[in-house]
This record gives C-alpha cells, sequence and structure tokens, in this order.
C-alpha cells in the first residue's frame, strides 16, 4: 500500500522520538497525520510544523482513545495507517534492598506500553474493517507497533519494560492472522538503541559508549531509520504477522 496524499494516519507518542520521526515522515509524503500524545506543548509543535493535528490521548484510558480516533477521523477521516510509538521505560529489579519490585509501576508498564498499543490497534482495526479495499492485494490498512530489542534481550532492571515488549512482539502474528480475511496487516518493529529522547538526555561520553556497542553500525539508531523502516512495511504488501529487529545486530548485555 502506497501512502498517498491525503492518506490518514495516527502516531501514538508522535510528539518525540521514534513517533516524531515516524509522524514526519508520513506527512512529507503527503499523508494526514494525527499526533496522539499527552505532552501538549510539544504535541503541538509538531503538528504544526508538519501540518497535522495533535490530540491529548492517555493510551491507558479507554474513554480518551476513543474520543481520539473520533477527533482525528473527523479532521482527516478513517486512518489506513497505524504506527503505535507510545511507551515508558522506568527501570526495577525484581527484587531490592530486600523489598519486592514495585507492583504498581508493573502494572502501569504493561498498562501503558502493551495494553495501550494493543487498545490502539484494536480500535484502528475496527476503523479500518469498513474502509473500501485498494490496490491489486485489497488492503485496508496496516497497524505498525514498537516492541523493543529487549523483549528478547531484557537487561537488569527491565522485568517490567521486558515483559511488555515482549508482549507487543506476541502480538503480530495473531493480530495479523485475525485481520488477514480484512486486508489488515501486522508488522511489528524491535528497536535496539535508538536516539530517543531517554537516551539524548545522557552525557554525550555515555551516548557514544552505548553506541559502540552496536556491531555495525557503532552508533546509535536514528529516528528517522525507524521511519524508514515504517515506510518500506507500509509499501511491502508480503510484510505481515513479523517482528523486525532494527538493531546493528546488537545483543544487549545483563547490564
Amino acid at each position: 500500500m502506497r501512502i498517498e496524499a491525503g492518506m490518514a494516519a495516527v502516531v501514538t507518542g508522535g510528539a518525540s522520538g521514534l513517533g516524531e520521526a515516524t509522524a514526519r515522515m508520513l506527512a512529507a509524503a503527503g499523508a494526514k497525520v494525527a499526533l496522539f500524545d499527552l505532552d501538549g506543548t510539544r504535541g503541538a509543535a509538531v503538528a504544526a510544523e508538519i501540518g497535522g493535528l495533535h490530540v491529548a490521548v492517555d493510551v491507558t484510558d479507554e474513554a480518551s482513545v476513543v474520543a481520539g480516533f473520533s477527533a482525528a477521523r473527523a479532521a482527516h477521516g478513517q486512518e489506513r495507517i497505524l504506527v503505535a510509538c507510545a511507551g515508558i521505560a522506568p527501570a526495577a529489579k525484581t527484587t531490592s534492598k530486600g523489598l519486592p519490585h514495585p507492583m504498581a509501576l508493573f502494572e502501569k508498564v504493561v498498562s501503558v506500553n502493551l495494553i495501550g498499543t494493543f487498545r490502539a490497534i484494536a480500535h484502528a482495526a475496527a476503523g479500518m474493517a469498513g474502509l473500501d479495499p485498494v490496490g491489486p492485494d485489497g488492503e485496508r490498512g496496516v497497524l505498525v507497533a514498537t516492541a523493543s530489542v529487549a523483549a528478547y534481550d531484557g537487561q537488569v532492571g527491565q522485568a517490567a519494560y521486558a515483559a511488555s515488549k515482549a508482549g507487543i512482539a506476541g502480538l503480530a502474528l495473531p493480530v495479523a492472522r485475525d485481520l488477514a480475511p480484512l486486508g489488515i496487516r501486522m508488522v511489528t518493529i524491535a528497536p535496539g538503541l535508538f536516539e530517543t529522547p531517554l537516551l539524548k538526555g545522557m552525557p554525550q561520553e555515555v551516548q557514544d559508549s552505548l553506541g559502540r556497542q552496536t556491531p555495525f553500525p557503532s552508533r546509535l539508531g536514528r529516528p528517522q531509520e525507524y521511519a524508514r523502516l515504517v515506510a518500506a512495511i507500509v509499501d511491502n504488501p508480503m510484510l505481515n504477522g513479523e517482528v523486525i529487529r532494527l538493531d546493528g545486530a546488537i545483543r544487549l548485555a545483563p547490564r
């Protein structure tokens, strides 16, 4: 499915990092982009720059997500592309100083990353199902979720984060199978170490050290490289039900 002028797209977590780069790529290709993000200031600024729409959406809240899709569709029409990038990554060990991992924190990470991703996917798919099919294969839409290499190589302190991202990886095939009769594809990207706001906030020497852990290219990934993979997924109809590691061949060490 080609990204065409006027095609509607939704990006969760679209105000920064991987989501922002994806929103910019989609807009540059002619799509009408709605950014779902709780950062109102940054979201509004990015939306204004790309001629899109910012909607303050909390992916952990059903009513907020429903309202977000309603606003996006009222402005741009039914989306054919959803890219789910919203996520958080707090760190805590399974037990530390004699205390268990804070259960509220574990639940929050799973709620934002895993349940929030699936909530967006389910609502987007329900809307896409009513679209007319396009192209020789009769596609109706494309869903892209964001996991992490931590789904496979979770590090110390990443029990909640790795579990949530492993869940996102686990969505790819069953969701693709669920939606195959509707002509809706589902693909998950598992990025390695990327220049996200979390890493960009670290001292430059720390960023350089982390980048050198990547076999090749020996640097942090750039958000635009994630966005380029999203574009390739949308364009290639045979990419479906798969988790793609975008990581420069890195395998995370325990720490």
